[in-house]
């Protein structure tokens, strides 16, 4: 069994008992680790993410009256309604307006038909949410793939991304960047995906940690954030500010060696920001430029971690991100011997991965929870993304 077959049957069976029959159908998506390149996505640089296997999957069927009915296995089996006709951004509040954002962009965008008469979507997961794992990402493109299936209407996997992305932009009003649903719908089984968020181009590449005697712990906080409500959205504004006061289209246009002119021109604060994206997007390429060469092992291995801790670092010192229990976790596992640690997502709360060899992964693991004894750890393994089910 996968790892998306039980919450695919935990998702028909809800779909059952809240709507009576079976779904038309079963579509998956999963949430994401970014391996590097923190908060450098809407600053039109380089990410490094890979889909893992956890998954939301969303069951579900045509309507004929027009509307759009919603519900998740998580809480208390709420049903949300709303009719398409009426669909606009805010409505309804909470959870359905991920799904329900979604269902808006694709008419909007075209994807559906005008004779679309609605669904029901009865919903699983298990990427939990306010991790920094990608939960809304999964869910916007669970229920793109569903809405278009059942339309048996034509979504590219560039489309379905890029929609989603619209849908929590303009409808959920979350402005983040477009990493995780690019993730979600692009991941690959054993790859992670290197992003240029200007151009969209992707390159997968091998990632086969256990071939080289290793593994990637991430540690779930359970410090849960909302990035609609926290600091994300001053330092994409922040950000976009420097770029347009130092002339250049995004910060992506900047260089190591523009740093100085950067922090000539700007106040404090926001030259620590600008560090921050220009020496991150600096790190991506070099992670990259360490997997072309084979495993990470030895000097690579090496290089590779510190590339993971230095990125950390920024975005606790520069980009102001972190928070005491992140720190708490990266600290922990560098100390219990990780070759590498890093907060993941967009920060405030949320999950820190850490590179390990196997042998020591137990050991690493009970000393984050000594230090965070609240904390959710797992092995993230590169997975499928976004796809049919049934």
């Amino acid at each position: 069994m996968n790892a998306v077959d039980p919450i695919a049957a935990e998702a028909a069976n809800l779909f059952a008992s809240v709507y009576g029959g079976s779904p038309e159908g079963v579509w998956a998506a999963p949430g994401r680790v970014n391996v590097i390149g923190e908060h450098t996505d809407y600053n039109e640089g380089f990410v490094l993410p890979m889909a893992i296997d956890r998954y939301t999957v969303a069951a579900a069927a045509r309507r004929t009256d027009g509307r759009l009915r919603v519900v998740s296995a998580a809480g208390d089996h709420q049903v949300a309604e709303v009719a398409l006709a009426d669909l606009s951004p805010g409505v309804p509040q909470g959870w359905p307006q991920y799904p329900a954002g979604v269902a808006w962009a694709l008419r909007g965008g075209g994807v559906l038909p005008d004779d679309f008469a609605g669904a029901d979507l009865a919903f699983a997961s298990t990427v939990p949410v306010g991790a920094g794992l990608s939960s809304s990402a999964a869910l916007e493109c669970a229920t793109g793939l569903a809405l278009a299936g059942l339309a048996g209407a034509r979504l590219s996997t560039a489309d379905l991304a890029r929609l989603s992305q619209y849908a929590e932009n303009e409808y959920a009003h979350v402005p983040c960047g477009p990493l995780d649903q690019l993730a979600s719908a692009f991941g690959q089984e054993g790859r992670v995906l290197f992003i240029d968020t200007r151009s969209f181009q992707i390159t997968a590449h091998p990632f086969d940690l256990a071939g080289a005697g290793l593994t990637l712990l991430v540690a779930d906080t359970r410090v849960s954030h909302d990035l609609g409500e926290s600091g994300y959205p001053a330092r994409r504004a922040s950000c976009e500010k420097a770029a347009a006061a130092l002339g250049v289209r995004a910060l992506r246009d900047l260089a190591p060696a523009d740093l100085d002119r950067a922090a000539a021109q700007l106040d404090e604060v926001t030259a620590r920001r600008v560090r921050h994206v220009v020496t991150e997007d600096a790190r991506v390429e070099q992670f990259v430029s360490l997997l072309t060469q084979g495993a990470p092992a030895g000097d690579r291995l090496r290089a590779a971690g510190e590339l993971l801790t230095a990125s950390h670092r920024s975005l606790r010192d520069d980009f102001e991100v972190s928070c005491a229990e992140l720190d708490l976790v990266v600290d922990a596992a560098l100390e219990a011997g990780a070759h590498g640690a890093r907060m993941t997502g967009g920060g405030f709360g949320g999950s820190a991965i850490a590179l390990v060899s196997v042998g020591d992964a137990r050991r690493v693991g009970e000393r984050v929870l000594a230090a965070l004894p609240q904390a959710e750890i797992f092995r993230a393994i590169p997975a499928r993304g976004a796809h049919r089910v049934g």
